[in-house]
Parts: structure tokens; C-alpha cells; sequence
């Protein structure tokens, strides 16, 4: 495994493999990587002669700085777990390498960001914007891989690729669980023993809404419920739980006549900010 620390690097390297007609799939990731990471590192070896992950924690994503001086740093833990399952290069930058000059590009994705996630965390996919069109330019993947935990940002990545003509296909990866149904996240490992058990309820939740759905339930009833649930647990505090059209996010009322529908949530637990989604049809 290759270790490239600049833009330079990862083209010079990437063109050769290139001028051999060896096709390029990229993971990005900011580290702290579990095995929801590897799926994608997985999906990304079938589908591809080389693979390229990127760890990079970006400052211009978080509106949180409390958050971003908590995101957890594990660059030796990372770089043995990727070589140990085949990645061929890590594009490893730091801070002033991707950003060499104060960055005054401000993205803006129209109602994909004005809701959910984007009421929450303004200017976050702005930041996620411009650090993976950095990222794509740089790689110039054939495929690029992201989670489906993150249904928002890979509505976002999509509408990015499409409408600057960036030539990837983004591929999507089903959202990795823990025995209890808790979906992987690099946030986990901040949670303290108690946390941890509470922070089950957000797929409880996502799952108990997902069947009263399918079995007709009015869907203001079923939210109702689950925030009532949420309230009776001390250590959560939802902030949002919507019924979505899967690739807009508009939020709806009810499943019938929909082709791709997803609820979406976002909690926290203890201090700690946890989202998760769940598909329905």
C-alpha cells in the first residue's frame, strides 16, 4: 500500500495506472474508519483494478468547531486496518495541501440542503461540496463509493457529479449495522457504556415506523409515537424524524404512489449527534 500525501502524488500515480487502462474506484472518508468503511473498500475491490481511499477530516463541513475538535483521529489504526484488507493507495493530505489559500467558494444545492441535515448544520454540504469536488478532480475516479448511512450527503454528491459534469459514477453501499441494529458510525466511539444502549433507539425507531407504514398507519400518528418515545428517554433528544422521497427529500405524508421513499432521523445521545435512515419501498 501507497501512502501519497499530495495532489501531485495521487495524479502522477493514478495517470500511469490510467495509460494502462487500469479503472480507478475511490473511497473518501475522514478517518476513524469501522466496518461500514470497509464495505466500501470492498464494493470498491470487486468493481475495480485499484483502490484509492482518502482519509481527511475537513474543517469546512463542520458549523460545529466543538464538534470537529472531538471527531476522532485514528491515522495508525486506519492505515494497518486499509493495507490489511488490499487497498493499493491512501491519499493522506493535510489541511494546507487541500487548502492552500482560504476557500470563499460557497456551494448551494437548493432544497436539498434547506432541509433535514441542512436546518440543523448550515453550511455543512457546502463544505462537503467543495471538499469532494477537490477530491474527484484530484482522483478523476471511474467509480466512487459512498455510504448509504449518509443519505443526504449522497443525494447531494449526486446532484454535484451531475451538474458539474464530473465524470464518475457514484455508487451507492447499504448502511453497515452492529448486532443491535445500531448503524456504524465513527461518531460510536464517543459514547460512554449507558450511551451506547440508548443510542439503539434510533433503529428501533426507524424499524417500528418502517412496519406501521407498510401496515397503513397514518404516518403523523407513527412519528407522534417515536418522538413520545424519544422524550421518555432521558439521555436521547431527537432533533428531526421525516418520511422523504429518496433521491429529493421532500418530505411526504404518506407512501402510497411514491417509487423510493426513506425515513430519516437525527439524535443525540448524551452529546453526541447520531443520524440514521431506513428505506421502506
Amino acid at each position: 500500500m501507497t501512502i501519497l500525501r499530495t495532489k501531485q502524488a495521487v495524479k502522477s500515480a493514478l495517470q500511469i495506472l490510467r495509460n494502462s487502462q487500469k479503472t480507478i474506484g475511490f473511497v473518501p472518508t475522514m478517518g476513524a474508519l469501522h466496518y461500514g468503511h470497509l464495505s466500501l473498500v470492498e464494493s470498491a475491490k470487486l468493481s475495480s483494478d485499484v483502490v484509492i481511499v482518502s482519509i481527511f477530516v475537513n474543517p469546512t463541513q463542520f458549523n460545529n468547531k466543538e464538534d470537529f475538535e472531538k471527531y476522532p483521529i485514528t491515522i495508525d489504526e486506519d492505515l494497518l486496518l486499509l493495507e490489511k484488507n488490499g487497498v493499493d493507495f491512501v491519499f493522506l493530505p493535510s489541511v494546507e495541501e487541500m487548502y492552500p489559500s482560504p476557500i470563499l467558494l460557497k456551494m448551494d444545492f437548493g432544497d436539498l440542503d434547506k432541509t433535514l441535515e441542512g436546518t440543523f448544520r448550515p453550511g455543512h454540504f457546502s463544505g462537503v461540496g467543495v471538499v469532494v469536488s477537490k477530491l474527484l478532480n484530484i482522483v478523476k475516479p471511474d467509480k466512487s463509493y459512498f455510504g448509504q448511512k449518509d443519505l443526504q450527503q449522497v443525494a447531494v454528491i449526486k446532484r454535484l457529479v451531475a451538474d458539474l459534469s464530473i465524470d464518475t459514477e457514484i455508487v451507492v453501499v447499504p448502511t453497515i449495522r452492529e448486532a443491535d441494529g445500531l448503524a456504524m458510525s465513527s461518531r460510536n466511539v464517543r459514547l460512554n457504556a449507558d450511551e451506547r444502549l440508548t443510542a439503539t433507539i434510533l433503529y428501533k425507531c426507524l424499524d417500528f415506523a418502517k412496519d406501521e407504514l407498510l401496515a397503513g398507519v397514518d404516518w403523523f400518528v407513527i412519528r407522534e409515537k417515536v418522538t413520545k418515545r424519544f422524550h421518555d428517554e432521558p439521555e436521547a433528544r431527537l432533533e428531526y424524524f421525516e418520511l422523504v422521497e429518496t433521491e429529493s427529500l421532500e418530505k411526504l405524508e404518506q407512501i402510497k404512489g411514491q417509487t423510493a421513499v426513506s425515513i430519516c432521523t437525527a439524535a443525540y445521545i448524551g452529546d453526541v449527534r447520531l443520524i440514521d435512515n431506513i428505506s421502506i419501498v
